[in-house]
């Protein structure tokens, strides 16, 4: 493994451009070291971290001159940590959410994984619903997004919430508990580990990512550069198949995949953005407000096709098409949360303004950045089954879309297909 690590690191490196590196810079990457195959911990004289993040953070800081200073952190405190700057990205297989995404900035995705749960006795739990009941112990990472999976689906349950994600797999192999609630990409090691376990799922659909602190536009545009170049080298599927194996799943930082989850990120905040509103006694529709949204939109096409050495950015009223449908699907996406009797309404939704509103700003200069990088003449029929795949957030409805869809298509040069 270490021979071919190296080697592959210096595939990476040599295949790299340099962005503007900035000798001596320090980046300080956030991770959790008990997160397998992402992240992990060799103890020994030092700490030594390994994993798939690491090696993308080692290749990402050599290629641009940054010092690499890794900084530990635990699931429960990780966007504390961010916003109190303790590092400058977390780089851990951390899961994109909109709690997250309210407080940072998050990459495009690197790596997609599924929520599955792993049991002692598959004989006993042959599905789910057999444990959802209250005499079965299910052990989970606390603090992490695994955490909100298992709350939600095993509400009858009895939880056992772990602080060290590597003692949730000691909890299941001692039968301290009956199941844990792992990912597709960490299942695989701990199904080795154990065993005679099962495995049942997944009942997720995950993208890993990136999140860099919200104060750093430059390191968050310069990251997505360079992991866009690398998926279209090829090797960042190299290391997947390293780490993942048989796991590693599809190129996903690719510009028109990296453009949807953009997009789906923008509204899954749509949900805490409606309950913000009426909380505070705002309308959910603000046409001074959007016609703000479209002139930015356009401004920040603009700049990153500057940015990126672009003569002819997309003409203004393609630009304009594209938010107004992801405008139209953002109103249709709250008021359905709003009216659905199920719809789980977060006891303190942040507050739009200062915590909501600056979200939506950054993910839209993230969304104007892949505007600008997607190739020319997308097939709209393609587009159309990616967007039904790629744009997931609950309430959105197949005609929002494929108006989304129609207007990427035209961005990028494509007729729309009647």
């Amino acid at each position: 493994m270490p021979a071919l690590l190296s080697t592959l690191l210096m595939t990476l490196l040599l295949l790299a451009p340099d962005l503007g590196a900035r000798e001596n810079a320090v980046i300080r990457v956030g991770t959790s070291g008990d997160y397998a195959p992402f992240s992990l911990a060799l103890e020994g004289d030092e700490i030594v971290f390994e994993g798939f993040d690491i090696a993308v953070a080692r290749a990402f800081a050599e290629a641009h001159g940054y010092e690499l200073v890794p900084k530990r952190f635990r699931w429960s405190n990780l966007s504390q940590s961010l916003e109190a700057g303790r590092f400058d990205i977390a780089m851990s297989g951390v899961t994109i959410i909109p709690d997250r995404s309210a407080i940072g900035r998050f990459s495009i995705p690197v790596v997609e994984t599924g929520a599955v749960v792993l049991v002692r006795e598959p004989e006993r739990h042959p599905n789910l619903e057999s444990l959802n009941r209250s005499t079965v112990r299910i052990g989970v990472n606390a603090g992490g997004y695994l955490e909100r999976v298992a709350s939600a689906r095993f509400r009858k349950a009895t939880l056992l919430t772990i602080p060290d994600n590597a003692a949730v797999l000691d909890a299941l192999s001692t039968g301290n508990v009956q199941a844990v609630v792992s990912d597709t990409a960490e299942a695989s090691l701990w199904l080795g580990a154990t065993p005679g376990a099962g495995q049942l799922g997944p009942i997720t659909r995950d993208r890993k990512a990136y999140l860099v602190r919200a104060d750093r536009p430059d390191l968050a545009a310069q990251l997505d550069r360079w992991l866009l170049a690398r998926e279209a080298d090829g090797t960042l599927a190299a290391v997947r198949e390293l780490y993942l194996g048989a796991s590693a799943g599809p190129a996903v930082a690719t510009p028109l995949t990296a453009l949807l989850a953009a997009v789906d990120e923008r509204l899954s905040l749509m949900p805490l953005i409606a309950v913000s509103k009426r909380e505070a006694g705002l309308p959910l529709v603000v046409p001074r407000r959007e016609a703000i949204v479209l002139d930015a939109a356009v401004a920040a096409v603009a700049d990153a096709a500057t940015a990126a050495a672009i003569a002819a950015p997309p003409a203004t009223s393609l630009v304009r098409a594209f938010f107004r449908a992801q405008i139209e699907a953002s109103k249709q996406v709250q008021w359905s949360a709003l009216k659905d009797p199920d719809f789980v309404r977060p006891d303190d939704p942040p507050d739009v303004g200062k915590v909501l509103r600056p979200a939506l700003i950054r993910i839209g200069e993230k969304i104007a950045r892949l505007i600008v990088a997607l190739p020319t003449g997308l097939d709209p029929r393609e587009v159309r089954r990616a967007a039904s795949d790629q744009l997931r957030t609950p309430h959105l409805t197949e005609s929002s879309q494929q108006a989304i869809a129609d207007a990427i298509a035209a961005l990028s040069g494509g007729a729309t297909d009647q």
